[in-house]
């Protein structure tokens, strides 16, 4: 979640954005997401840049010209007036001007994908890249190792996914193995498929069981969930045969644990009092 000091700060330059892309096609707001993503990587590798830009003794109009004077001509005069419009704004720690930036950026790949009409398939695509690579622990090591550059890692998931996933899926999980706002890549992922069901207006549902649901059941499953929690919801279903029978299900916090494994731990340790 979003440090409520600079929420103010990112809701202007947001509708900064939405105002100046209503008409903008999907290839245009892909090309704005990637000038958004360019700006946090900037800024992710030069601390007294982002500092410069939220240091509080400067006005907010200075900190906006010394972000045109650096941008101005290099990228869209849409990235560039956003940007000059969030930093504008105030910010409790230079790390959060990163994060917006970050946000700006991944909000834009979804906008995108929803302008082409490709959000679900995306959605799915970046819950099944992580489940591949938790299934693969050679693949989730290298993915995940912090002390290998993120530039390598980003190329060796480009090597994976060409030509097998949409464009938008591969920006967003080049944005999880740079660790979306400071997030481990495992932990990054996750968020950015919430963000994209949130996009669509769903609640993600993760579902763990031992054998795969037939249709009818998953239909019913998303139905009560649905009803539960007023709006639909997308189920994210996992096989774990290890839990033996029945189903677990997470849907942010909330945890409904009914598998056989936890009712057997538990009579496991009411057999060892």
């Amino acid at each position: 979640m979003m440090a409520s000091v600079n929420r103010e700060s990112y809701a202007a330059a947001a509708e900064k954005l939405t105002a100046a892309t209503q008409q903008a096609t999907a290839a245009q707001l892909a090309t704005t997401a990637d000038e958004f993503l360019s700006v946090a990587r900037l800024l992710r590798g030069e601390p007294r840049l982002r500092r410069a830009l939220t240091d509080p003794s400067r006005s907010g109009g200075d900190r906006a010209e010394l972000v045109r004077s650096i941008l101005a001509g290099k990228l869209g005069d849409t990235t560039v007036d956003t940007l000059a419009t969030l930093v504008s704004g105030r910010f409790s720690r230079p790390s959060e001007l990163l994060d917006a930036s970050e946000r700006l950026g991944v909000d834009t790949v979804l906008s995108s994908a929803d302008k082409a009409g490709t959000l679900a398939e995306v959605e799915d695509e970046l819950f099944r890249f992580g489940q591949i690579v938790s299934g693969n622990a050679e693949l989730a090591v290298t993915l995940s190792d912090p002390s290998a550059p993120a530039e390598q890692r980003v190329k060796l998931a480009q090597d994976l996914l060409k030509g097998k996933a949409q464009a938008a899926t591969i920006q967003l999980i080049a944005v999880a193995l740079e660790g979306f706002g400071g997030r481990s890549f495992e932990s990054s992922l996750s968020r950015l498929v919430e963000l994209t069901a949130a996009k669509r207006d769903r609640e993600v549902a993760y579902v763990t069981v031992a054998k795969l649901l037939g249709e009818a059941e998953e239909q019913a499953l998303a139905a009560k969930l649905s009803d539960i929690y007023g709006r639909q919801v997308s189920l994210k279903v996992d096989v774990d045969p290890s839990i033996v029978g029945g189903v677990s299900v997470r849907v942010g916090s909330d945890l409904y644990d009914g598998t056989i494994l936890r009712r057997l731990n538990e009579a496991r340790q009411a057999f060892a009092k």
